[in-house]
């Protein structure tokens, strides 16, 4: 059974985020809120979590794991290079809806398939912030119900009871900004390459994503 931790009033947050850590550092899945979207996350270094999130996500074992992490300095640590590109894009939207596709460190002990990209961002939630600012890099799935992201903490309960924790910090449905469309999902950027590529169309658009990167070419 799934234990809830209500954040809504703010009171609860610290026990909640204290718990969560500890949850994903044992390796279980854990719901928390991201900005438009319950997601369900583990600890990417530990095989346990990284199993059970991809057969609860319904994924093959050598599919890449997005990360959320506390901050653009932790990116070095995880990504083995970080164009100019990239760091322009960080200063500009993140903490927010931009994930960067980058090469991962071949070093690190952990479950990431051979040949493909990291994708990583910095949330705004900062519930979602808070735990990754203590547990480090996080493995998330955004949760979908029948293709629809899943705004509140019930719904994502009900679509993965196999979850060990929740956090429940109400209905997502707030617009972060006026620059935002809070019914689409992170822009994904591929930032590996000589020029970035936006491979997923989402919260933030192409144009603003282009006008930063011109802005510092």
């Amino acid at each position: 059974m799934t234990v809830r931790i209500d954040c809504t009033d703010g009171r609860e947050r610290p026990r909640a985020v204290t718990a969560a850590i500890a949850a994903l550092r044992r390796g279980d899945l854990v719901i928390l809120p991201t900005e438009n979207t319950y997601v369900l996350a583990t600890d990417p270094f530990s095989s346990r979590g990284t199993r059970a999130l991809r057969a609860a996500k319904g994924q093959r074992d050598a599919t890449p794991l997005g990360l959320l992490i506390p901050r653009p300095g932790t990116v070095p640590g995880i990504a083995a290079d970080v164009p100019v590109s990239a760091r322009t894009l960080m200063a500009t939207f993140w903490p927010g809806m931009v994930t960067l596709l980058l090469e991962p460190q071949p070093t690190l002990a952990w479950d990431h398939p051979c040949g493909s990209p990291v994708a990583v961002r910095v949330p705004a939630h900062p519930i979602a912030l808070a735990v990754v600012s203590e547990s480090g890099p996080t493995a998330a799935s955004g949760i979908t119900d029948q293709g629809d992201p899943v705004r509140t903490c019930e719904q994502a309960m009900h679509v993965h009871p196999d979850a060990a924790m929740a956090l429940d910090a109400g209905t997502l449905d707030a617009r972060w900004s006026d620059d935002e469309d809070p019914d689409l999902p992170s822009t994904i950027v591929d930032v590996r390459g000589d020029a970035a590529e936006v491979l997923r169309h989402g919260a933030i658009s192409e144009e603003r994503i282009r006008a930063a990167l011109a802005a510092t070419a």
